[in-house]
């Protein structure tokens, strides 16, 4: 399936029966799911290494748009403001098969550099 056609919503936290509203220039998404670490268990009279597995760690969600700053409704402007007041949002990531994925995050903004021809993303 291709990632064509995901969405990344959002909203406040404290909303709880509040309607999620779509960020804008969505342009990538980030692999989802967990790992968990494998973890060596050998007693002193097994022949081989034996194993269990730990806890995962989740990681970062780290989502690309493209970067417009014109609009209070551009992708770049929400989450800033989110990231400098200290807001922890709600997500809701849809792929276009209507599979969803709904977390709560802090937001941490960065602007990428760009060159020649290069695009500049949030």
């Amino acid at each position: 399936m291709l990632a064509n056609g995901a969405k990344l919503e959002y909203k406040e936290k404290s909303d709880a029966t509040g309607a999620y509203k779509e960020l804008p220039g969505l342009k990538e998404i980030p692999d989802c799911g967990v790992e968990p670490e494998k973890v060596e268990n050998t007693g002193l009279n097994d022949k081989n290494k034996q194993y269990e597995n730990g806890i995962g760690d989740l990681g970062d969600m780290t989502y690309k748009f493209k970067y417009e700053n014109g609009a209070a409704t551009s992708a770049y402007r929400i989450l800033r403001k989110a990231q400098e007041s200290d807001k922890v949002l709600s997500f809701k990531e849809t792929l276009k098969d209507g599979t969803t994925t709904e977390y709560d995050a802090e937001v941490s903004v960065k602007r990428t550099g760009g060159g020649v021809n290069g695009v500049v993303e949030v």
